[in-house]
Formats: structure tokens, C-alpha cells, sequence
């Protein structure tokens, strides 16, 4: 069957008030585009067409307001409620309708991803049987899902949040489950936080020694912006790359166009509704 995607961009982010007050997290600025740009753009580059994003009730129209259906993109988005935050593994449960049985790609929509074969690794994932989660090296491993891996690259723990960590390398928000997802995520009992921890259900698949880990070496870069600090330091990383280089991070027009999933002309349509600003005059010059 074919890979289906989520964005989990509900939550109160309230880590990031007052900022978060009027406005949901996953639509303020990162540099020139709403973040939400971002992890969209991350699941188009793995050739993924069919996306749910799971909002909040009060903010589901700004997103729509954004994105509409898609269509303008080449992709389908269907829009899922989240009444109340209670845990990432909840994403799987909201989407199992939409999912019908499919294996999935579910990013965090506060994620930002950067690196070169970037794509082909996401392309590889979506193509393997076995769930995938990517890993990342970071000096404060407590504040995530610890994953502690063998000198040969394979999983042998997972642990939520540990005070002593076995390893600096977390579980990012980036996971490739297979059909199973919705029906394991149902069996996920809550945490001592009170969430549906995702972990649990990537420590099933370990398990069966079944799970894949991808792991993102000093090449790539993944910020989560869920702080003030985090939030301004990620608007900076995307301006220095796409001054320096010239080429936009997360844009999801361009992404649509590489893949063919818009036309020529289509994308000219787009940078035309954008011909006042620096973001439409890339589009225009990207396809010639």
C-alpha cells in the first residue's frame, strides 16, 4: 500500500507564550516562511502526496486559510482535530481512519531538517518494509527519547526522557511505521506524564527486531523550535544557508515542481501571487 503522512502540529505551545497566545507554533515565522513549510516539505521530498494534518480546533482554519486542500501543491491534505494534547502516539489513533491500513511517515510540526542526501535517505524509508526512526546526536539527550544504539548502527534500547541517558543520540520527530502503527499506538498505555509516548510504540517494533535506525551524522542538521531560543536560532540557521547557497530550505513549491508533482506553469501561477517578494521572484527563476 502506499505511504500515507502526518503532521502532528497540535498542542498549546505554551513554551512559547506569548507568541503562542493568537497564533498556533507550527504557523509563526521561520525566516521567510511559516514553519509549518518545513516538515511539510520534509515528507513531499520522500514522495509522499497523501497527508493529514492534525490541528487544534480553534487554529485548523488558519491552517486551511494557508494550505487549503493542497491542490496548489499537487498533494492531498485531509485536516484531523486534536482535542486535547495527550502524547505524540495520539497521532496514529486520530489518523487510523485516514491511514486505512497504510504504513506512514508522521514529522512533528515544529521540526526543521537540513542536509544533503537528505532525500535519499527519506526516499529509502519510504520504500522499506521495516519501521524506520532517524536518530541525531545531541549534548542534551534527558529533554528526548534516548535511543541506544550498537557499534553497528542497530537499536537496543529506548528510554522517554532518562535522567541518566545511556547514549547522546534521540529519537528525532520523523517516523516511518508500518500499517500496524494505529492498532499498536490503541495499546499504548499512559505514561507517568500522563501521554501516549511515542517511544512505545517504536520500542515495540524493537522488540520484534524489526526497527530501523537512520542515523543523521555531523552532515545534517535537525532544530526543534519549540523555544523562544530554538525559534530564533533555526530562523537563523535557514537565512545564513539560503543567503550563502541561494537556495530556499522548506519550500514547498519548489519541492512540488523538482518532483513534478506541479507543473511549469503552475509554478509560475504561484510566484505571480508572490511577484512583490523575494520568495516569488525564486520561484520564477528556478524554473527559467
Amino acid at each position: 500500500m502506499k505511504r500515507k503522512g502526518i503532521i502532528m502540529a497540535g498542542g498549546s505551545g505554551t513554551r512559547l507564550y506569548p507568541l503562542t497566545r493568537a497564533v498556533s507554533k507550527q504557523l509563526l515565522p521561520i525566516y521567510d516562511k511559516p514553519m509549518i513549510y518545513y516538515p511539510l516539505t520534509v515528507l513531499m521530498l520522500a514522495g509522499i502526496q497523501e497527508i493529514a494534518i492534525i490541528t487544534t480546533a480553534d487554529e485548523k482554519w488558519q491552517f486551511q486559510r494557508l494550505l487549503g486542500g493542497g491542490d496548489d501543491l499537487g498533494i492531498s491534505l485531509t485536516w484531523l482535530v486534536q482535542q486535547r494534547p495527550e502524547g505524540l502516539a495520539q497521532a496514529y489513533i486520530l489518523a487510523e481512519e485516514f491511514l486505512e491500513g497504510s504504513p506512514s511517515a508522521m514529522i512533528l510540526g515544529d521540526n526543521i531538517y537540513f542536509g544533503e542526501a537528505m532525500q535519499e535517505r527519506l526516499e529509502r524509508a519510504r520504500d522499506r518494509v521495516n519501521p524506520t526512526v532517524f536518530a541525531y546526536r545531541v549534548s542534551d539527550p534527558e529533554r528526548y527519547g534516548v535511543i541506544e544504539i550498537d557499534d553497528a548502527g542497530r537499536a537496543l534500547s529506548i528510554t522517554e526522557k532518562p535522567s541518566r541517558p545511556k547514549s547522546n543520540y534521540v529519537m528525532t520527530g520523523l517516523y516511518f511505521f508500518d500499517g500496524r502503527a494505529s492498532s499498536i499506538a490503541r495499546n499504548v498505555r499512559p505514561s507517568e506524564r500522563g501521554e501516549l509516548e511515542i517511544t512505545d510504540i517504536a520500542e515495540f517494533y524493537l522488540r520484534e527486531n524489526s526497527l530501523v535506525v537512520e542515523t543523521l551524522g555531523r552532515g545534517y542538521a535537525w532544530l526543534d523550535t519549540g523555544t523562544h531560543d530554538s525559534l530564533m536560532a533555526a530562523g537563523e540557521f535557514v537565512r545564513t544557508i539560503e543567503q550563502r547557497q541561494g537556495l530556499k530550505i522548506g519550500c514547498p513549491e519548489e519541492v512540488a515542481y523538482r518532483l513534478g508533482f506541479i507543473s511549469r506553469e503552475q509554478c509560475l501561477r504561484l510566484a505571480a501571487n508572490l511577484a512583490k517578494t523575494g520568495y516569488g521572484a525564486y520561484l520564477k527563476d528556478i524554473v527559467g
